[in-house]
Order: C-alpha cells, then structure tokens, then sequence
C-alpha cells in the first residue's frame, strides 16, 4: 500500500451537493481498489492563482488515501472526463514520509550522542557605561526631571 494525495480544483458555481457525490464517487473507486481514504479536506472557494479557462475562483479539494496503485489509474481518467475539474493532481507522498521519518531518527541519534549540557556559569559584571560622544548631550538621569 502506498500514500496518495490527490488535489483538485472544481469550478467554483458548481452546487455543493454535485461536488460531494464526485468525493464519494472518488472515495467509492478508492475502497473498490482495495484502498482506504485517510481524510477529506474541503477547502473551499479560493482564488486561482492565474485565470484558467474563464474562471478567477476554484473550489479546492484534497483527498488523502493509502490503495495500491492500480485505483490511482481509474481516479486520474475519472478527474480527466469530468467537466467541473479544471486542475487535478496526483501525489505519492509515503517516499517523502520515508524520507523525514529517516531524517528523524538520525537527528535523534545525533541528539543522544552529544554531552549533557554544562550548568551555566556565575553572570559576568556588567560593562561600565560608554561615555557619550563629544558634542552630544548626555541622556538624562532615570527619575529626573524632563
């Protein structure tokens, strides 16, 4: 099994109920598959960040799964048919959870082989004041007059 993302922009006058019976549709074909939908994120209307076709909005949809690859065929050619999809893709994201999981674990080994941090040392005095420069006004005395 691998992790899918799959994101699509539907045209933005297209009813509510119609975009959600294309998730169940997608969501059908990835149980169908042999798969399993991890969460629907419904973003909503958004502006496009350039004008496709003659529309400035999307409505913006992002589906997570784990299937095998074969239901990621039948997803693609359904997003490819469909009218109200202006922009779709497919992304397979288990390679880069792999990936950070590894990064992880090394950060952490690392981690248990640096020394424990040493108890931190007395303060230092602090710095004389700096007189100011010649021409320039002193700055007045905290609490004095104004």
């Amino acid at each position: 099994m691998r992790i899918y993302e799959e994101f699509f922009i539907v045209e933005p006058d297209t009813p509510e109920e119609q975009i959600d019976a294309f998730i169940e549709q997608i969501k059908g074909a990835i149980t169908a598959g042999g798969g399993t939908v991890e969460k629907v994120d419904k973003w909503g209307r958004r502006k496009l960040a350039y004008k496709i076709g003659k529309f400035t909005e999307g409505y913006y949809v992002l589906i997570q799964f784990k299937a095998p690859p074969d239901p990621v065929k039948d997803i693609e050619h359904r997003m490819r048919v469909t009218d109200m999809v202006l922009r779709w893709v497919t992304v397979r994201i288990d390679e880069k959870l792999k990936k950070l999981e590894k990064k992880t674990r090394q950060r952490e080994k690392r981690a248990r082989k640096r020394p424990a941090p040493q108890p931190a040392a007395a303060p230092a005095m602090p710095a004389p004041p700096v007189p100011p420069a010649p021409g320039v006004p002193a700055p007045a005395a905290e609490g004095g007059e104004a």
